[in-house]
């Protein structure tokens, strides 16, 4: 029997999970709040309160499992990318509880920890499948032909989905995190209200730079016009860029099917957990007859149950790390 125990501190949440076999026994999550007051992840508090929340994280998670920290065989965490300072408590953690304990370390990258969680609970994808990986830092669609054998096939030139979710909150006056707001408001809304322009970027590749602009002149110009433009209409402009959102990702991912000429598709990272993207797929499939695959909303965003099933695919093969290991802030995929 292999018990992995896992950490991730790749950003703002302090997560630890326990997999026995295979099988993800207790995922806890602990958020940090403080951020709300800067509009966005402050690196420096960021890494401060990881140092408060990793303990207790690590223990409810080994309580929630019903597991000894005796039991554990083995500590996967995230190496990498993310924000150095954050990083760094992960990894410290991991190595300093391995090494008292004599266990092996499994480094794992968050970005292929995103694409494995299809693979915490059924149905689960077979390979090779295509997956649309959506955060508020990364925007890909990666060719998964194994476990730990994925290719980058398209990637955002500049700023990710995410990111566009965000700033387009900060400019409606949102507060932070903004992207489940907009979620909650373009639910009450008309997605074609308002016309926002799609990218024309050549191959598999996005850009969300442009479409920004486009929403912050949009508003710019009507606030002159109404002062109360964006409370009268709130609903409607969340919608309509959900939407254009949803379609610019959506049209690159059915480009990249039809071109691979693959029907097994896959939806990751934080932005996954939005209603209309996910719906959007599902409907996408639907008319094209894939097999859609998207996390449960507990897998999507960052978690340390992705970190524990990539972990314990790599205590398989014997992948184990020198416990002279640094985090990486930008970690090859």
């Amino acid at each position: 029997m292999s018990v992995i125990l896992a950490i991730e501190s790749s950003c703002d949440d302090t997560s630890a999970a326990v997999c026995v076999d295979g099988v993800v026994l207790s995922n806890v999550i602990a958020n940090q709040t403080i951020h709300q007051a800067y509009g966005g992840v402050v690196p420096e508090l960021a890494s401060r309160v990881h140092q408060q929340n990793i303990v207790p994280a690590i223990q409810q998670a080994l309580i929630n499992a019903k597991v000894s920290k005796n039991d554990v065989d083995a500590v996967a965490f995230t190496r990498g990318p993310g924000l150095l300072g954050s990083l760094l408590v992960g990894v410290s953690f991991a190595k300093s509880f391995a090494l008292a304990k004599s266990l092996p370390i499994i480094e794992v990258n968050h970005m292929q920890a995103h694409i494995l969680a299809h693979f915490i609970e059924d149905p689960k994808p077979t390979f090779p499948f295509l997956c649309l990986t959506v955060s508020g830092g990364h925007t890909q669609i990666v060719l998964v032909k194994d476990y730990f054998d994925m290719e980058v096939i398209g990637q955002t030139l500049d700023d990710a989905a995410g990111e566009a979710m965000d700033k387009t909150s900060k400019i409606l006056g949102l507060p932070y995190p903004g992207g489940p707001l907009i979620d909650k408001y373009a639910r009450q809304g008309n997605p074609n209200a308002y016309k926002f322009p799609e990218p024309q970027i050549p191959g598999l590749d996005f850009s969300f730079s442009g479409l920004k602009t486009s929403i912050l002149y949009f508003i710019r110009d009507n606030v002159a016009i109404n002062p109360n433009f964006i409370e009268d209409n709130l609903a409607d402009i969340c919608a309509s860029v959900e939407y254009r959102i949803a379609t610019i990702l959506l049209n690159k991912l059915s480009k990249a099917a039809n071109e691979y000429g693959i029907k097994n598709v896959a939806l990751a990272g934080g932005v996954s957990a939005n209603t209309g993207l996910r719906q959007g797929l599902l409907e996408l499939g639907e008319k094209n007859g894939w097999n859609c695959f998207i996390p449960q909303l507990q897998y999507c965003t960052d978690n340390a149950a992705m970190i524990a099933i990539a972990g314990y695919y790599k205590f398989l093969k014997g992948n184990f790390a020198e416990q002279n290991i640094a985090p990486l802030a930008r970690m090859p995929f």
